[in-house]
């Protein structure tokens, strides 16, 4: 198997389970910006979606003072990041054997501080590029770049592991490999040739091998 000299992570769907937190309080959003009552199962098409691209395709007037209050309802929501199984393993086993680690995402610094750094990842992640460290998102390959920049490290010796097709086109355009977190993934749409398929955060420890 290639090796690799560095593993970066999305976060939400892939690191931590964000659904319902993400999810539910978009609900309450639309509610108040449309009047409009929709299903869990309707809103679930946002779920991979950057979040000023869904205030986007919402059609919100005031994308970032709308956006601003769905943070809000996130960080309040009661439920919060709930870390996937076996994460703790997988994180500890790649810094033991030298491979550096980081995260590329569209949250926001608040945001990581919550979800990430009160789970102590942060501990095992070299950097973070988060939303305001880029001019371009995700599908767009900036971020990993930018990522790569900071590690010192060539694109073609990274992974970027991600459950979403943004995650997928990002990596392909910036020339990383591409490993898919089927197990955070809401669908799997467009990830055609992905170099590698995790049913769970353990395979990934397959890296090694």
């Amino acid at each position: 198997m290639k090796k690799y000299q560095a593993v970066i992570y999305d976060i939400d769907g892939t690191l931590l389970n964000t659904l319902n937190m993400n999810m539910y309080p978009l609900l309450r959003i639309i509610k108040e910006e449309t009047e409009e009552d929709w299903t869990f199962q309707e809103v679930l098409k946002f779920a991979a979606y950057p979040g000023m691209k869904v205030m986007e395709e919402l059609g919100i007037a005031d994308k970032e003072k709308t956006y601003e209050r769905w943070v809000k309802y996130v960080n309040e929501y009661e439920e919060g990041a709930v870390p996937y199984a076996g994460f703790p393993e997988v994180l500890e086993a790649f810094q033991k054997a030298g491979i550096t680690q980081a995260v590329v995402s569209a949250k926001t610094r608040g945001q990581y501080e919550i979800d990430v750094v009160s789970k102590g990842f942060d501990q095992y992640m070299k950097t973070a590029v988060l939303a305001g460290d880029t001019k371009k998102h995700k599908p767009d390959p900036e971020p990993l770049l930018e990522c790569a920049r900071r590690l010192g490290i060539p694109p073609e010796r990274i992974i970027y592991i991600g459950d979403a097709l943004s995650d997928y086109e990002a990596a392909q355009k910036a020339g990383m490999d591409f490993g898919y977190a089927k197990w955070g993934s809401v669908s799997p749409t467009g990830i055609d040739c992905p170099s590698h398929v995790f049913e769970r955060p353990v395979d990934l420890l397959r890296l090694l091998q």
